[in-house]
């Protein structure tokens, strides 16, 4: 039984440093924010329709 309770406590400390490196990721870093253009060519908005005969 002490080495279930030990796994257990393992893996709840490291859950904890997990979660906490997540909220101090969210919290401290702002993402950079960039307008973004993505050229898409003619042919794949309108594509050419086949005869199904």
């Amino acid at each position: 039984m002490p080495t279930l309770f030990r796994f257990v406590v393992t893996m709840m400390i490291l859950a904890g440093i997990a979660y906490g490196t997540m909220v101090a990721l969210a919290m401290f870093v702002e993402p950079k924010k960039a307008e973004i253009t993505v050229r898409i060519p003619p042919e794949k908005l309108n594509p050419k329709k086949t005869d199904p005969n």
